[in-house]
């Protein structure tokens, strides 16, 4: 070296090299931070811009702080930084500090060089050494000052920092000399002048620590910070290096049970809104390009720092290795070094530590983030696309004469993604796109690890080292293989479990119906059968993951042992030191062996899950024009014609939303139909479409709809009308107008612009209310309003105008009552008030309303026309109503359009119509009189709201206002403390105790050839000769360390036992045989290696095959369990759970359950047995180590139960706030098409945002807790290190213990880490147990069969006098609630048709409910036949009774399946039940004359003359309904073979409820109970059915719900219910004629009172003349 003569670089030993250093190592750092300051020239910084804005943080904390406020104030363009983040000072004494400090250092290193200078003694490097560090004080000196800024100076953290590493070697130099050399220490004042330096740069340290890393701007509240907000950006530089800022939480966490309150808020940079709103405007061409764009910076700090945790991993064994080199030979030298080393190695760890400790909070940062852009982008997405629900899934089993290339194919994904799946996309695929960047790590430290490993094997065995290597060049093929076998089982997994959570969707979505038809068997059947599937492709993955732990288990047993055969073949002697060393370093890269290629099918398989949030992401949207969140991201308008005058559409053709596949991939006949969940998609098929199929429409089972050549525009501020018959196109046309079918040609005229408002107060915006209500869970107040801000006149004229004041005082919580999902709590005719409410309370000016009048009776239905539909409310605003009830108000409507076979059949004014005469058999003038007389004979009657007023007041509750309202939904239930024994024993019994007990087995066997190894080590050591060193080797590997993490593979539960032991050549036992010297027969030893290496592995695997057979028999036992838990569960329990906490146990814990939780459970038992080894170990070998084991245990136990305990509640808390997302979601999926109409999008959108912070508020700080204790774990393990070292270096031990002492602790250490690890992840993944077996044990109804008394097969018998017989009847919905029905009793004869007649929310459905057993009587019984209900299993009962409930629901399959599921008919049956409910027409002979008939039909405008008087329906209603289905028959007709998409949401809600009374037909029931089952058919049809019903189901006890009147006059009985008690219960003529009668009252106010009254004379003198 030329600056010091005879020394080299690296020898420390002399002071010269040690002041050359001194000397330029700050001098460096200086130059640099100098360098960095100075500005780039444009050019260059414009030609290096794509490499430095990956080193560009993706979102600061000003810009969060600024996203979110400019989102909030709803401020697109944002608000500035500057505003938002006040100047902050640093304080001054922290100036002063770091000034004053580096001043005196300048002017002391100055003296000292002048002083040098002066004397001129010694080399150069002496005189220049105190000017240039004088000149890196100055630098410390002006920066404090030129650049003020209160967070740390990182340049001066890092010269410090450097500073202070040379001050140590410069001292310990001068120690070093003395004690070793001999050299005498240097005059006193060089020594204080050195510890004055020390204590100075400790204290500019110390300044800098503690200086707060962030600054809070000015909507922070400072007080908040380390309760609601969140430390972490605002913590100091000590508190972030150490996760100080973890420890409240913690402190908390430990003595008390956690809280939602009691966790920070999310800082800033992870919160949804803001973290989203940057994703967004980072534009990529994928995806992936995308995610890279957004965590490129985390993502190159992670692998640096893992890079540096790797250097210093191996660094702290080396020096363990000259430590105990040092103790072998003691010199003073030596034993000097030896201390050295100690404290080096504890810095080394130290510095691991932290690098392990930042790496993988930056990795869980990425990890957080990703989570929740990509769950906003799903949610953002389902806000955008199209709907596609009603699209039907025609995939199909793979057949046998599929190709390879189709084979591998089949599980791609695909477009048009259903509730089940999206759910999926969100739970399962984001979740593991994040994971995979929190352990991307693993990707570049293991092949580090490898090249470190490799480098040192070169240096030791040559090339030989290489040709162990071969045998991994042998196995790529078989890799290979198997790598893409586990890509092709990954899609087969994913894509199975998307359709088992699509059963479990549409099961748990309409499992009230399933009740009704006591079909639970069989949906639990096709839910099982869907798991069964979803089992053979996880059985598939466990036997790859088997082939995969077998490849790899052996790889590195035989990469050793070839290695060595090469070596000793190339004629080398495999001496002890050779073998000891080589075997170290082949154990050390084993770990990363292992990760590589199981880590690289994970990366594979979360490339599957990328690409499925892809395709998912890549779908249709709708138009600017739709939605309100593409046209806020389009920016504004400037144009004034973009606002176009009117609403409707020019020359429109438009079909059903459905996935546009590649010309290559058209397979099917035909498309997929798809439509709007609040729509009703027709069956009727045109001709010229169905020509173009491939196939046959009957082979394809599908069947399309088009609405074509339409043209309309609705006059403005007038009420225009939609009619015609079922299935002709009413709602689609509404839905055309929404803009949610796709459009062929044409346009729709339309623009939203919630930002312009007329002079009436409207703004230009859209106000919808579908025909099947889509409600939210929230109060009915809170659905009114939906987001509008509160004004109480108009909300209370709302109430009024919708008739809903009367079911708000009959309630007990009035308008705070709690909706369930889907609207339970809530009747029909209710849900359909509360949907138009939400409408008319709207400022929309235009308002389109999908049939609310078919929800309620007749009487409520006169109320709404006059007082909402000619009230004030609608006033100025353009109406669009589809109704049936034409001839009730066509008096208020000016334009009238009648859809026929998806085409306008006639539109115009109703002036211009009457006019051309096609209504002139609507007589409005006889109508108008009908009016004013029944108007004459009210009122002497009390108007419907005095009647209503009557109703309640003796019942009003007396301050209700005071009273806090109940919630119907109850929080979900978190369980306190350690997971309780019953859960592990549900567990293990799941798994079958038999699993666990062979696996504990192969534990110990595993744990014994481990010590066997070891052992054979040891003699094959001693085999070498008397001379062999009592060498000791210990080396731990770095990819062991985030293990939980994405590790669910096959290695997942041995590689770390390799990891964590250690070996020494201990002298224990001595055989009772010689063994050969190692010299002569080195083979044999190899050979025996390998043997115990290669039984190791085989024990690994069994052991895999063992859990992996174990988990699939608990997942299969538990998810049946808590299925028929779920689904016999009590209606009551379902209508207070939502739908997505059932799905989250469904999706998320059982997905826990298939997967990581028996590794967990075997990691757990693994550890514990290398822990129980190494105590075993150490005991035997050195028993004095337990005193200190002793306190080292109690300070990780302390550690631990903190961690435990909080990551406990942080945990439950993340699976309790995960359920609302999917509950939220999948609501917000079924009323896409409303929030679209409305405009709400955004408020949606922001709603999420919340939800995704409060879940991943417990998921981040659940990782930070675990961060917090792994730093901790580190450094207690590094300090019992440094003090047993530094024990074992004093004099008390001999040199031989001195090695065994330090290993000991290491292994001692290394195993109680990974146990308390292991034993917390357990316990996390044990919360998912926690949580099935919670629904386990749920509110059952009454069994299904009971044996004992199981009713005779001809029960219910259709000749029973007194077939039901009610007496007494009391009921509530719950125990604590008042009674629903009050002492109610009758009795109904066999073939008798009876009506069941009352206000809305009077009781009619819960009675209908009661009789079949969904609520059991508080007193009072029901008997049918003879056989009291509650003695028979609701099957029984269920099964031989008919219900048709309100909502007719269908299910996915054919039309067949929704018909007959038990396959109990004939075709034939199934297809006469079709023709005679009008579905289809008779005989497909009859096709010819279709084109006549349909010509007929639309001629016809006279009413056909009804046969018989009770047949008859209305003069308006037959006159204003155009031709049914009977008469327009479909060119492409429905078939058995026709397919249903989930919900029957490809059917009009119409054609759903004639299929629901085809079902009934086919039931052959003695006893039939309609719920309003023919309020959504227009009257034409429903005179059909009506007549169908008294034709077929003459058998049959018919109790019917009717809200029209009509319907049931002419009725054998009729009972009117009135709050709960039977009112009336008579004959309709005996009815109608008593005095103020309550159904006499009802057929006034229906408008038709001469003909109800002269239908129920006529049926009077029919049963008096039989």
């Amino acid at each position: 070296m030329f600056v010091c003569p005879g020394s080299s670089a690296a020898d420390l030993d002399s002071t010269c090299v040690r002041v050359f250093w001194s000397t330029l190592l700050p001098a460096v750092f200086v130059s640099l931070f100098c360098i960095a300051k100075i500005p780039l020239p444009k050019w260059f910084t414009k030609l290096i811009e794509p490499l430095t804005s990956q080193f560009t943080r993706f979102l600061t904390l000003e810009q969060a702080e600024a996203l979110d406020a400019a989102a909030a104030a709803a401020d697109e363009d944002g608000a500035k930084t500057s505003n938002l983040h006040k100047h902050v000072s640093p304080k001054l004494w922290k100036v002063l500090v770091l000034s004053w400090i580096a001043l005196l250092e300048l002017l002391t290193w100055t003296v000292i060089g002048a002083f040098n200078l002066v004397l001129n003694e010694g080399s150069a490097v002496y005189t220049v050494h105190p000017f240039i560090t004088a000149s890196v004080w100055l630098y410390a000196t002006l920066r404090p000052v030129l650049r003020l800024r209160p967070t740390p100076p990182y340049d001066l953290f890092t010269l410090f920092f450097v500073l202070f590493g040379v001050e140590v070697l410069s001292f310990g130099g001068i120690i070093y000399d003395s004690r070793v050399s001999g050299i005498s220490l240097p005059p006193a004042i060089i020594i204080v002048g050195h510890v004055t330096n020390f204590v100075a740069l400790l204290a500019l340290l110390a300044t800098i620590f503690s200086m707060p890393v962030g600054i809070p701007g000015r909507g922070v509240d400072v007080q908040q910070i380390g309760k609601s907000i969140s430390p972490e950006d605002y913590t100091t530089l000590w508190g972030w290096a150490t996760f100080h800022w973890v420890w409240p939480l913690i402190k908390r966490g430990t003595h008390e049970t956690l809280n939602e309150d009691d966790v920070w808020n999310l800082s800033p940079c992870f919160q949804s809104r803001p973290v989203f709103i940057q994703f967004t405007r980072t534009k990529r061409a994928t995806l992936l390009r995308k995610l890279w764009a957004a965590n490129s910076l985390d993502i190159i700090l992670d692998f640096i720092l893992s890079f540096v945790s790797v250097v210093f991993n191996y660094a702290s064994p080396f020096f363990l290795k000259r430590i105990l080199d040092a103790i072998a030979y003691p010199t003073p030298e030596n034993r000097s070094q030896a201390f050295i080393f100690a404290f080096l190695a504890f810095g080394c760890t130290i510095i691991k530590a932290q690098a392990d400790v930042q790496h993988l909070w930056i990795g869980r940062r990425a990890a957080s983030r990703t989570r929740s852009e990509l769950m906003a982008a799903i949610y953002d997405k389902a806000l955008k696309r199209k709907d596609f629900s009603g699209i039907v899934d025609k995939d199909k089993a793979p057949t046998g004469t599929q190709t390879k290339e189709e084979a591998a194919k089949a599980d791609d994904p695909k477009a048009g993604a259903d509730v089940g799946k999206i759910v999926n996309l969100m739970a399962g695929d984001a979740n593991r796109c994040s994971m995979m960047l929190s352990a991307i790590y693993m990707l570049y430290s293991a092949p580090f690890e490898i090249i470190i490993g490799s480098v040192f094997l070169y240096n030791l065995l040559g090339w030989s080292a290489f040709a162990g290597f071969f045998v991994l060049v042998l196995m790529w093929p078989l890799n290979s293989y198997i790598t893409k076998r586990s890509i092709r089982i990954q899609k087969g997994v994913m894509a199975a479990r998307d359709k088992r959570m699509g059963v479990l969707n549409e099961l748990i979505g309409a499992v009230k119906f399933i009740k009704f038809f006591a079909w639970e068997d069989r949906w639990i059947a096709r839910a099982l059968d869907a798991r069964a599937f979803e089992m053979k492709w996880m059985v598939k993955s466990r036997l790859n993951s088997v082939m995969f732990s077998m490849v790899w288990s052996c790889a590195p047993v035989l990469v050793s042992v070839i290695s060595f055969l090469v070596f000793v073949m190339q004629g080398n002697e495999l001496t002890v030191s050779i073998a000891f060393t080589a075997i170290a370093l082949f154990n050390m890269i084993r770990t990363p062996l292992n990760i590589v290629p199981t880590f690289l099918v994970q990366v594979l398989q979360t490339g599957v899950a990328l690409n499925r949030i892809a395709v998912y992401l890549d779908e249709d949207e709708v138009d600017e024009q739709v939605s309100s969140l593409k046209k806020k991201n389009a920016g504004p308008h400037a144009s004034e014609d973009d606002f176009v005058k009117g609403f409707g559409i020019e020359n429109g053709t438009f079909k059903w939303n459905e996935v546009e596949e590649k010309a290559a991939d058209k397979k099917e006949d035909g498309k997929k139909p798809a439509n709007g969940s609040e729509s009703t998609t027709p069956t009727v098929v045109e001709n010229d479409e169905a020509d173009r199929s491939s196939v046959s429409i009957g082979e394809a089972g599908d069947h399309r709809f088009e609405l074509k050549d339409i043209t309309v525009l609705f006059p403005e501020r007038q009420l225009s009308l939609i009619t015609g018959p079922t299935a002709s196109g009413k709602s689609a046309l509404l839905m055309a107008l929404l803009g949610e079918l796709t459009t062929l040609s044409g346009r729709i005229i339309m623009s939203k612009d919630l930002s312009r408002v007329d002079e009436h107060g409207l703004t230009h915006s859209i106000a919808y209310s579908a025909q099947s209500s889509w409600l939210r869970h929230q109060s009915i107040k809170d659905n009114i309003l939906f987001g509008s801000p509160y004004d109480e006149d108009r909300y209370n004229a709302v109430i009024e105008c919708c008739a809903l004041q009367p079911d708000l005082q009959v309630l007990e919580d009035g308008d705070a009552t709690e909706i369930g999902a889907r609207g339970v709590s809530l009747s029909g005719g209710q849900k359909a008030r509360v949907a138009l409410a939400r409408a008319v309370y709207s400022s929309a000016k235009y308002v389109l309303l999908d049939d609310p009048l078919s929800a309620v009776d007749s009487h409520t239905a006169r109320f709404l026309f006059e007082k909402l539909l000619q009230g004030p409310l609608l006033q100025h605003r353009t109406v669009v109503l589809v109704t049936h009830h034409v001839e009730l108000v066509l008096p208020g409507a000016h334009y009238l359009v009648r859809m026929l076979d998806g085409r306008i059949d006639t539109q115009g004014t109703v002036a211009e119509l009457r006019a051309r005469g096609v209504l002139e058999e609507i007589t409005q003038e006889e109508e108008v009189k009908v009016h004013e007389e029944e108007q004459v004979a009210a009122k002497e009657e009390p108007t419907a709201e005095e009647v209503a007023a009557e109703v309640t007041s003796e019942e009003a509750k007396p301050n209700v206002k005071d009273k806090k309202p109940r919630k119907l939904i109850k929080d979900e239930h978190r369980q306190e403390g350690g997971v309780k024994w019953s859960v592990y024993n549900t567990y293990l019994k799941a798994s079958s105790y038999w699993t666990w007990g062979i696996l504990a087995t192969f534990i110990v066997i595993y744990q014994f050839l481990g010590i066997g190894e070891k052992l054979w080590i040891k003699y094959w050591g001693e085999a070498y000769g008397t001379d062999a060193p009592n060498a000791t080797y210990f080396f731990t590997s770095f990819s062991a360390l985030e293990q939980e993490v994405l590790m669910d593979g096959p290695m997942a539960s041995h590689h770390l036992t390799k990891a964590i032991h250690g070996m020494s050549s201990y002298s224990t036992l001595d055989l009772p045989f010689s063994l050969p010297p190692a010299q002569e027969r080195p083979l044999f030893y190899i050979s025996v290696y390998a043997a115990i290496g290669l039984s190791s592995a085989l024990v690994g695997i069994l052991s895999s095959l063992t859990q992996y057979t174990g988990a699939l028999r608990a997942s299969r036992v538990l998810f049946k369990r808590l299925l028929e838990s779920v689904v016999r569960a009590t209606m009551r329990w379902h209508d207070t759970t939502p739908q997505g906490r059932m799905l989250n146990r469904f999706s998320k814990d059982i997905e826990t359950v298939d997967s990581s939780l028996a590794s967990s459970l075997q990691n757990v038992n693994t550890s514990l047995a290398t822990f129980a080894a190494s105590v075993i170990t150490v005991s035997v070998i050195f028993p004095w180590f337990l005193v200190p084991a002793f306190f080292i245990g109690m300070g990780y136990r302390v550690l631990a139960i903190g961690y435990l305990n909080t990551g406990r509640d942080l945990r439950r808390m993340e699976s309790n706030t995960r359920s609302p997302i999917f509950s939220g979601f999948g609501e917000l999926l079924e009323g896409i098409v409303t929030v679209r109409a409305f405009s709400a999008e955004q408020r949606f959108l922001d709603g999420l945002h919340k939800k995704i912070d409060l879940t991943t508020k417990m998921w981040y700080s659940f990782w930070m807790t675990n961060r917090w204790l792994l730093l901790n774990f580190d450094f207690l393990g590094a300090c019992s290190i440094l003090v047993t070292t530094l024990f074992a270096l004093s004099s008390v031990i001999g040199a031989g213990l001195a090695g065994l002492c330090i290993t000991s602790a290491m292994a001692f250490t290394n195993s109680i880490y990974w146990c308390c690890r292991f034993w917390t992840a357990l316990e996390l993944d044990l919360n998912s147990v926690e949580r099935v077996v919670e629904y386990l044990d749920l509110p059952q109804e009454p069994p299904a069969v009971i044996e004992s008394c199981r009713p005779p097969a001809y029960w219910p018998s259709s000749e029973s006098p007194n077939l039901i017989v009610v007496e007494d009847l009391v009921i509530k919905y719950a125990p604590e609630l008042p009674p629903v029905l009050h002492n109610v009793s009758f009795s109904l004869k066999a073939r008798e048709r009876v009506g069941l007649l009352g206000r809305t929310g009077s009781g009619k459905s819960t009675l209908a409910m009661s009789i079949l057993r969904f609520t059991d009587p508080a007193s009072g019984r029901i008997l049918i036949d003879g056989i009291d209900i509650s003695t028979i299993g609701v099957q029984d009962l269920r099964s031989r009774l008919t219900f048709i409930p309100q909502e007719a629901t269908l299910f996915s399959g054919t039309l067949r399946d929704n018909l007959d599921p038990f396959q109990e008919h004939e075709d034939s049956e199934c297809l006469d039940v079709l023709y005679r409910v009008h579905l289809i027409n008779e005989s497909e002979s009859q096709r010819e004359s279709r084109q006549a008939s349909r010509a007929a039909s639309r001629a016809a405008t006279r009413p056909s003359s009804p046969s018989q008087g009770q047949d008859s329906p209305s003069p308006t209603a037959a006159s204003s309904a155009a031709p049914s289905v009977t008469d327009v028959e479909s060119k492409a007709p429905i078939t058995l073979d026709t397919k249903v998409s989930a919900g029957g949401v490809n059917f009009s809600q119409g054609q759903r409820q004639l299929i629901a009374m085809a079902r009934a037909l086919l039931r052959h029931s003695s006893i039939i109970v309609l719920d309003e089952a023919t309020s959504s058919i227009d009257f034409a049809t429903d005179a059909k059915i009506q007549t169908t019903i008294r034709e077929e189901f003459v058998g049959s006890l018919l109790l019917t719900v009717a809200h029209r009147l009509k319907t049931v006059i002419d009725y054998d009985r009729l009972i009117v219910l009135d709050k709960g008690v039977v009112a009336e219960f008579d004959t309709p003529w005996n009815l109608i004629q008593k005095e103020d009668g309550i159904f006499r009252n009802m057929c006034l106010k229906s408008g038709m009172f001469a003909e109800l009254e002269q239908a129920a004379k006529e049926q009077a003198a029919k049963v008096a003349s039989s």
